[in-house]
């Protein structure tokens, strides 16, 4: 697909011109999706917004909003006689209350990087002495993938394979943010990946029982602006919709068949969220007849009581409460060389985001 005219300056600068013509009354935006949080900042696209629009970053990046009691979880399996813990790329430097995956891997545990699910599976094909731990971490994108493995698993008579489910879904973290008074979100720009797989229905509580203004939206300059822009439009017009921008990946209904695998493989259960808390339903772990396949029953462990870093506001970022470069830490004992919390290691995180493009906080 040629997406040269969702780059197009020329376009970018009419639909620019649009916000600020239709923006009258004060509303903040918050996109959840780690991927619109780099588009926003590598693409400059909070400075060119009205007076009248503040666009916030939400708790998009799954790594992020991992707590530290499931990383603990996740250093504790590694801790494990003849265990080899497998995981994506960028949960290696996540701290969690005493450590990290990759601090634990330079100690000498047997901790390796992975591409894809997949690839654990054939870890523990070719190393029939070791149970190997995939660490599942992140939203509805990533589950379908998952639960296949797992099913594979069972086709190919691995048994020395087990996932940590430490996933989470996004619908109901949204009612959490509207039902919090700190954050005041007047509308939000809906994850455009989360929504290739879920479709729009599990959005429409946000309009209808709340009436905020909803928009899924891809990831190019354009794409966002023209979120911001049917947003703007909704919040002039007195309406709240939950409405598609995206519609060249995002059907109404998604993806039923990855939602068919997913649901069966896993069940809602409740997780914690990094400054948010628990939330009801917005975790997934694996259905009893696929529990040979779960860590936590193949590997009992035991985690330490966790803790934060003290002065990191990871959590109120996440909120959209605090700004990156609000917190005393950004940009100076905080950096991605040197990260104090999640919001700073992920390429998705909003601290790194804010990092890399923008000079905010950053120290002389």
């Amino acid at each position: 697909m040629d997406l040269d005219g969702f780059r197009d300056p020329g376009v970018a600068r009419s639909v620019i011109q649009a916000i600020h013509d239709t923006a009258t009354s004060p509303v903040k935006l918050m996109e959840v999706c780690g991927t619109h949080t780099v588009a926003i900042a590598k693409h400059g696209l909070r400075e060119v917004m009205p007076e009248t629009i503040t666009l916030l970053s939400g708790p998009g990046c799954p790594v992020c909003v991992t707590s530290n009691s499931d990383i603990d979880t996740a250093i504790e399996f590694g801790k494990q006689p003849d265990v080899i813990v497998t995981t994506f790329g960028d949960m290696m430097k996540v701290p969690g209350s005493y450590s990290s995956l990759s601090q634990e891997k330079a100690d000498g545990r047997d901790i390796r990087v992975v591409y894809s699910p997949l690839d654990a599976l054939d870890i523990a094909e070719k190393n029939a002495e070791a149970h190997v731990v995939f660490i599942g971490v992140g939203f509805e994108t990533t589950v379908p993938v998952i639960a296949s493995a797992i099913q594979q698993a069972g086709r190919r008579g691995i048994e020395n394979f087990s996932v940590f489910s430490a996933h989470k879904t996004v619908p109901e973290a949204l009612r959490a943010l509207v039902d919090d008074p700190d954050v005041a979100v007047g509308g939000f720009i809906l994850p455009g990946h989360v929504s290739t797989i879920i479709g729009l229905e599990p959005y429409r509580f946000l309009a209808e029982e709340y009436g905020v203004p909803s928009v899924i939206t891809g990831f190019e300059p354009v794409d966002v602006l023209q979120g911001v822009y049917m947003l703007a439009k909704q919040v002039a017009e007195g309406r709240a919709e939950v409405e598609v921008a995206y519609t060249r990946a995002v059907p109404p209904e998604g993806n039923p068949a990855a939602v068919a695998k997913m649901n069966e493989v896993f069940e809602p259960c409740n997780a914690e969220w990094r400054g948010i808390g628990v939330i009801p339903g917005t975790g997934l772990s694996i259905r009893e007849e696929y529990a040979r396949y779960d860590a936590l029953v193949r590997v009992p462990v035991t985690p330490p009581e966790p803790k934060e870093v003290k002065g990191c506001q990871c959590g109120e970022v996440l909120r959209g409460v605090t700004l990156p470069f609000e917190c005393k830490l950004f940009g100076r004992a905080c950096t991605p060389e040197h990260p104090v919390g999640p919001c700073m290691v992920s390429s998705e995180g909003s601290c790194a985001a804010y990092y890399r493009y923008t000079d905010y906080g950053k120290s002389p």
